[in-house]
C-alpha cells in the first residue's frame, strides 16, 4: 500500500489522529522571550487552548499549545505544528490557506498539508469543523500579529 493509498484508508487516518492525540508534538507552553500567545476556546465543544508561536528572521522557530481538548483539536493542532515549524510565514499562511480549502472541501494542495489531510472528511461533520481549525485560527492570528509588527 503506497502513501497516498494509507491516506485514503479510514483505519490508518483514525489511528494517525488517536496517536497525535496521546501523543501530541508540540505539547506544553513555554516561558520564554519571544513568544507570542493566543487563546482560543469554542462556545460548542471543551476545546480551550493557548497556541504559542517563536519567530526569527521571518522564521518560525517554535509552535507550542496547552489546554483541555477534543481528539480532533489536539490532533490537527499537533499536526499543523510539524507543518509549520522551520517555515517562514510566507509559507506557513499558504499552508493554513491550503488546509481551510481542504476544510470547506475545496480543492487543495494533498502534498503540502502532509499528515494533516487526516482531516479531509471533517466538513461532513459541522460539528467538528471548530474542533479542526481552533488551533489553525489561533495560528493565523499570531502570525498576522507578527506581519502587523514589521
Amino acid at each position: 500500500m503506497g502513501e497516498k493509498d494509507l491516506f485514503d484508508d479510514a483505519n490508518f487516518l483514525r489511528e494517525l489522529v488517536l496517536d497525535h492525540y496521546k501523543y501530541p508534538h508540540n505539547h506544553g507552553l513555554v516561558a520564554g522571550d519571544g513568544y507570542i500567545s493566543k487563546h482560543m476556546a469554542s462556545d460548542s465543544c471543551i476545546d480551550d487552548i493557548t497556541v504559542q508561536l517563536d519567530v526569527q528572521d521571518e522564521v518560525i522557530r517554535d509552535v507550542r499549545f496547552d489546554g483541555v481538548a477534543c481528539a480532533i483539536s489536539t490532533a490537527s493542532t499537533s499536526m499543523m505544528g510539524d507543518l509549520l515549524i522551520g517555515k517562514t510565514i510566507a509559507e506557513a499562511k499558504k499552508i493554513i490557506d491550503e488546509y481551510f480549502k481542504m476544510i470547506e472541501n475545496k480543492e487543495y494542495d494533498a502534498d503540502m498539508l502532509e499528515e494533516a489531510v487526516a482531516f479531509k472528511n471533517v466538513y461532513k461533520q459541522a460539528n467538528r469543523i471548530k474542533c479542526a481549525t481552533i488551533g489553525w485560527n489561533a495560528m493565523n492570528e499570531l502570525l498576522e500579529k507578527k506581519e502587523d509588527e514589521k
